[in-house]
C-alpha cells in the first residue's frame, strides 16, 4: 500500500491500524486468546454486532482485521455520509453474493447517525439473514439504536485504553520503518511520550495525531528532540469526550456524591461537566432536586442556595457561573442529610394511587360560600392561632396516618422534637 501519494498523504494514525489481531492494542477482555469474540473472528463465524465506545479505541480497526479475515462479501458505509439509497445498494451487493454462494457483512461505521427510518430499513435485512451486521458507535446502542436492532445484535463494549497501552501504541509508531516513523530521526524524551499517553484520555488516535503534529513542530526531529513542552503546545486544552453515556454518568456520579457527602468529589464531577460544555442550567436543576431530594428539611437552606445558584448562574452565565454552582454543590454535598421529604409524598401518593382516597373531614371543608353552614361546611372548625402555642387538637386527616418522619440528622432533629410536644388526634 502506498502511504504517500502526490496529493494527500495518509495520516500516522491511519497508517499504524493493527493488521491482526496479534497486533491489536487494548480489550483484552474481549480479544485475549479464547474470549468469544476473538474464536469468532478466528474461525469466521461473525455474527451481527455492534462495538461501541469512545473514540480511538479500536473499533474500526476491529472491523478492517474482520474484512480482511472473513470469506464473506465485507460491504462499509459511514452512516454520516449514507442514507437509504446507500443501504439499497449495499443490500443489492449482498443479494448478488448470495446467488454467487457467499455471505455478507455490513458494516456501518457511526451507525448511531443513522435515523429512525434509515435504521428501520436494515432491520428486515438482518433478521432474514440476508446481512451479518457489524456496526460501530461512540454513544451506547441502548440509547442511539432502536430496540429491534439493538435487540439483534450482540454488543461489545470497548474501554478507553490504559496509559500503558496508549504508550506501547506511540512506541510502535515511533519504531515501525515501514507504516511509522521509524525512518526519521526522531527522538522523543519519557517526559514527553508520557504526556501525550497521559492527555490522550485513553484514544489512541488523538495520541498518534499528536505525535505526528509534535514530528512537524521539531522538523521531523531535525531541529532537536519532542519534549512535554513541545507536547503541551501541541495539546494546549485537553479536550474531554463527553457522550451520551458520559452525560448520564457523570451526572449520576455528581448527585450521588452530594448525596454521600464527599464535598470533593462533588467538585470534580462538576468540574467534568463545565469542561465538557454541559448546559449550566441542567447542572443547576440537579443541584435544586439533590437540595430537596437528599437535605430536605435536614437544612432547608440548602434548598434555598441551590435555587440562588441557579438564578445567579443565569444572570452571569459562563465561565463566573462555575463559581455559584461549585458553591451550591458544595454546601449540598456537606449538608447534613434527610431524605424525609420525598418518602412522605412518595407514600402520600402510593395511598392515593391505590385507591386508599380520604374525604376532607367536614369542619376543614370550605365555609366562604353561601350555604355553606347548612351544609355543615366548617362546623366546629378551630382556629390554631387562638390558642396557646397556636396549636390545638383535631382532626385534619379522615383516618390519621403518618407520612412525614423526621430524621435525627440537623434541623429536622428539632422539628421532631416540636412534633413530639404537639399531641395529635
Amino acid at each position: 500500500m502506498a502511504l504517500f501519494t502526490s496529493k494527500r498523504r495518509v495520516p500516522l494514525a491511519w497508517r499504524m491500524q493493527p493488521g491482526s489481531l496479534d497486533d491489536f492494542v487494548g480489550q483484552e477482555r474481549l480479544l485475549a486468546p479464547g474470549r468469544i469474540l476473538r474464536r469468532a473472528i478466528e474461525e469466521d463465524t461473525i455474527v451481527s454486532l455492534i462495538l461501541y465506545g469512545p473514540p480511538g479505541t479500536g473499533k474500526t480497526a476491529l472491523a478492517h482485521i474482520i474484512a480482511r479475515r472473513t470469506q464473506s462479501e465485507f460491504i462499509t458505509l459511514n452512516a454520516v455520509t449514507s442514507g437509504i439509497t446507500e443501504i439499497r445498494k449495499a443490500v443489492a451487493t449482498a443479494d448478488a453474493a448470495s446467488l454467487a454462494g457467499r455471505t455478507s457483512i455490513l458494516f456501518v461505521d457511526e451507525i448511531h447517525r443513522f435515523n429512525k427510518v434509515q435504521q428501520d430499513a436494515l432491520l428486515p435485512e438482518v433478521e432474514a439473514g440476508r446481512l451479518t451486521l457489524i456496526g460501530a458507535s461512540t454513544e451506547n446502542p441502548f440509547f442511539a439504536l432502536v430496540p429491534p436492532l439493538a435487540s439483534r445484535s450482540m454488543i461489545f463494549q470497548f474501554q478507553p485504553l490504559s496509559i500503558d497501552e496508549v504508550r506501547t501504541v506511540l512506541r510502535r509508531a515511533l519504531e515501525d520503518p515501514e507504516r511509522g516513523l521509524g525512518k526519521r530521526p526522531v527522538e522523543v524524551s519519557d517526559e514527553a511520550l508520557d504526556h501525550l499517553a497521559s492527555f490522550s484520555g485513553g484514544d489512541a488516535r488523538k495520541a498518534l495525531n499528536a505525535l505526528e503534529l509534535s514530528v512537524h513542530a521539531v522538523g521531523g526531529g531535525a531541529d532537536g528532540p519532542i519534549t512535554r513542552d513541545v507536547v503541551a503546545e501541541v495539546f494546549q486544552k485537553n479536550s474531554l469526550y463527553y457522550s451520551q453515556d458520559d452525560h448520564y454518568d457523570v451526572i449520576s456520579a455528581f448527585i450521588k456524591s452530594m448525596r454521600g457527602s464527599d464535598p470533593d468529589a462533588a467538585v470534580y464531577w462538576l468540574g467534568r461537566m463545565i469542561e465538557s460544555g454541559e448546559d449550566p442550567r441542567f447542572i443547576a436543576r440537579r443541584i435544586m432536586i439533590c437540595a430537596a431530594e437528599d437535605v430536605g428539611n435536614a437544612d432547608p437552606q440548602a434548598l434555598v442556595v441551590s435555587a440562588a445558584a441557579s438564578r445567579v448562574a443565569y444572570e452571569v452565565g459562563m465561565p463566573e457561573a462555575r463559581i455559584p454552582l461549585a458553591q451550591a454543590a458544595l454546601y449540598v454535598a456537606t449538608a447534613p442529610k434527610s431524605n424525609s421529604a420525598i418518602l412522605a409524598i412518595d407514600e402520600a401518593l402510593e395511598d392515593i394511587r391505590g385507591g386508599r382516597v380520604q374525604q376532607v373531614p367536614v369542619h376543614l371543608r370550605d365555609a366562604h360560600y353561601p350555604g355553606a353552614k347548612r351544609l355543615g361546611a366548617g362546623v366546629g372548625y378551630k382556629y390554631p392561632h387562638d390558642f396557646e402555642g397556636h396549636h390545638v387538637e383535631q382532626h385534619y386527616l379522615e383516618e390519621a396516618k403518618v407520612f412525614y418522619r423526621p430524621s435525627s440528622e440537623g434541623f429536622e432533629k428539632y422539628i421532631a422534637e416540636r412534633l413530639k410536644r404537639r399531641p395529635t388526634t
